[in-house]
C-alpha cells in the first residue's frame, strides 16, 4: 500500500490527541481527591456510576457459537442472534473457538504491558500527528474533561499498514501472541458478520465484501482504582464506528455499562466469553435493523479493570450505505451512503460522545426517501 494511503488510514482511524499525564501514575500517588479536570457533575453522569447498584434490566443475551455451527441447533440459535442484534446491540459469545491458552496469554501479557516502567512506555507513546500508542483519544482542548483511564491504541490489520515504530517494539513474547490473537479474531469477526447477514436474510457478500480487507484496530484500556469513583468516568458514553467490536475483559471487575430503554445497565462478563457489540457501520448497512448502542465504562474505587476492544471497520475505499436488498417501498432507506474514509474522519474529528455523529447521514422524514452519496 502506498504511503499516502497508509498515512490517511492511520490518521482517520486513530486521530491524534493532546498529550496527557498517565492516569495509572497519578493513581499511584495515593490521592484522596482527584484533580478537577477528571471530576464530572452529577448531571453528566446521569446515574451515579456504581457497579454494585442492582439493575432492573435483564442480562445481556448469551449466544453460543458452537450451536450456530451445529446443523441441528443452528436455526434456533440464529434466531437468538437476530433478536440480540435487534433488541440489544450487544451479546456475550461463548464457545467462540479461540484457543483458551492464547486468550490467557493475552490477558496476562496485556496486564504486564501496562505495568512497564514509564521510560519504556514513552518509547510507545502517541505522536502529535498520530493517536496510536499509549495516551488518550478525542482530547482537543485544555478545558475538556478527562477520562479516568490509560489507553494503548494500535492498528493491527492489514499488516502492511501497521505503524512500524509501535508493533515491532512491543515486547516479546507479547508481540507474537498479539499477532496470533489479531488473526484469530479476524476469522471470528468474519464468521459473526456472515451469520448476521444470514439472520438479516441477505446475500452475505453484500456485507462481507465491505470487511474482508477492512481495518482492524485495538484499544487496550486500563482503568486504575479511583478514590472518587462515583465522580469520574472511565470512558465517555458513545457508540463504536466499527462494523462490530469484540471485547475481552481481563479480570472480574465490572465496568461496562450499556444504555437500554433510557437506563444504564452494568454488564456482568462471563468467564471465557467475548462481549460483542454492533457498530455504527453495521447499523447503516443494515438500514437501522441492527442498531449500535451507547455504552460507557465506569471505574472501581479499590481495584483496576483492564479490557481489550478489537474493532472491525469496513475498508477505507468502500462506500457504506443501506444494503440494496433491505431498501423497499415499505422500508425506505434510513441513511444516505458515504465513503468509509469520510465517515471515519468525521467520527474522529470530534469529542467522543453519544450517537449524534450519525445525524448528518440520517434521512429525515420530510426528505425524499432515496439514499444518495454525500459529496465531500
Amino acid at each position: 500500500m502506498e504511503e499516502p494511503v497508509q498515512r490517511n488510514l492511520t490518521t482517520a482511524s486513530a486521530s491524534a490527541s493532546m498529550e496527557l499525564p498517565s492516569v495509572k501514575e497519578l493513581a499511584k500517588e495515593g490521592l484522596a481527591q482527584v484533580p478537577k479536570r477528571y471530576l464530572r457533575a452529577p448531571s453528566e453522569l446521569e446515574h451515579p456510576p456504581n457497579d454494585n447498584t442492582p439493575s432492573s434490566l435483564e442480562e445481556v443475551p448469551v449466544i453460543d457459537l458452537s450451536k450456530l455451527l451445529s446443523p441441528q441447533l443452528h436455526a434456533s440459535e440464529l434466531q437468538k442472534l437476530d433478536s440480540a442484534c435487534k433488541e440489544w446491540g450487544f451479546f456475550q459469545l461463548v464457545n467462540h473457538g479461540v484457543d483458551s491458552s492464547l486468550v490467557e496469554c493475552i490477558k496476562k501479557e496485556t496486564a504486564e504491558f501496562f505495568d512497564l516502567p514509564m521510560e519504556e512506555k514513552k518509547k510507545l507513546w502517541q505522536k502529535p500527528e498520530d493517536g496510536q500508542g499509549f495516551g488518550q483519544l478525542f482530547v482537543a482542548s485544555e478545558e475538556q474533561k478527562l477520562e479516568w483511564a490509560d489507553l494503548f491504541v494500535i492498528i493491527t490489520l492489514p499488516e502492511e499498514i501497521r505503524a512500524p515504530r509501535l508493533f515491532s517494539n512491543i515486547p516479546q513474547p507479547f508481540r507474537d501472541h498479539l499477532n496470533t490473537y489479531c488473526l484469530e479474531l479476524k476469522k471470528l469477526a468474519m464468521k459473526i458478520i456472515e451469520l448476521m447477514a444470514e439472520a438479516l436474510n441477505i446475500d452475505p457478500k453484500e456485507i462481507v465484501e465491505l470487511f474482508e480487507k477492512g481495518c482492524q484496530s485495538m484499544r487496550m484500556n486500563y482503568y486504575p482504582p479511583c478514590p472518587e469513583a462515583d465522580k469520574v468516568i472511565g470512558l465517555n458514553p458513545h457508540s463504536d464506528i466499527s462494523g462490530i467490536t469484540i471485547l475481552l475483559q481481563l479480570n472480574e471487575i465490572k465496568g461496562l455499562q450499556i444504555r437500554k430503554d433510557g437506563k444504564w445497565s452494568t454488564v456482568t462478563p462471563l468467564p471465557n466469553a467475548f462481549i460483542i457489540n454492533i457498530g455504527d457501520t453495521l447499523e447503516v448497512v443494515s438500514n437501522g435493523i441492527y442498531r449500535s448502542i451507547e455504552h460507557r465504562a465506569i471505574v472501581n474505587k479499590e481495584k483496576e479493570r483492564i479490557s481489550i476492544a478489537t474493532f472491525f471497520a469496513a475498508a477505507l475505499d468502500k462506500t457504506i450505505g443501506p444494503v440494496p436488498s433491505l431498501v423497499t417501498p415499505q422500508t425506505p432507506a434510513v441513511y444516505r451512503s458515504i465513503g468509509m474514509s469520510d465517515f471515519l474522519k468525521r467520527y474522529f474529528s470530534r469529542e467522543l460522545g453519544g450517537k449524534s455523529h450519525l445525524d448528518f447521514i440520517r434521512i429525515k422524514k420530510e426528505e425524499k426517501q432515496e439514499s444518495k452519496p454525500i459529496q465531500e
